[in-house]
């Protein structure tokens, strides 16, 4: 089957992966549109994590402060995610991780945010404790680490989880 654009203009819009790379997983998916996607996001996963491990010296010091209140007005949730430039914390992308990784702690209530926080020797109900291992609410496919190694891939810049305070009336 022949690859259109606008096929290529549809997976763009769906993974904001680049134009040659999205003609080249449609290619290789035989023009299936959900195949080259899931194919560009399981890519952009490994390269998040390839330029998460590469980057891991350099500084966080820019970011954002994200607030979420859950509807009710009963939970409450800020949290901080850093990043390395200004320009990447501006973006559409990192504030809407910054938004689903709220939801997801007013949702599941993580008591760790990822490996470093763990107790030693952590078992497995310890580590559905641990915000970075939980499934993502809105797509329980993936994990919250896939989803921040997603961004990473898409940004092009490192990417980290800094702290979190959830707060629930009558707790």
């Amino acid at each position: 089957m022949a690859v259109t654009a606008a096929d290529v203009r549809d997976v763009r819009d769906r993974t904001g992966a680049g134009v040659l790379e999205c003609k080249n997983a449609l290619e290789d998916a035989s023009g299936d549109v959900e195949a080259a996607i899931e194919a560009l996001r399981k890519m952009g996963i490994a390269k998040g994590v390839k330029l998460a491990g590469r980057k891991t010296d350099a500084a966080f010091s820019q970011g954002l402060i994200e607030s979420y209140i859950h509807s009710g007005g009963r939970i409450g949730v800020l949290l901080e995610v850093n990043c390395q430039t200004d320009f990447v914390a501006r973006t559409g992308n990192f504030k809407t991780l910054a938004h689903d990784i709220a939801l997801q702690i007013a949702a599941m209530d993580p008591q760790y945010t990822g490996v470093s926080d763990l107790p030693e020797n952590p078992d497995e109900a310890t580590l559905e404790q641990s915000l970075m291992h939980q499934s993502f609410v809105r797509d329980p496919s993936k994990a919250i680490k896939d989803l921040v190694a997603e961004a990473i891939g898409k940004l092009g810049e490192n990417i980290r989880i800094g702290r979190f305070t959830r707060y629930e009336l009558g707790s």
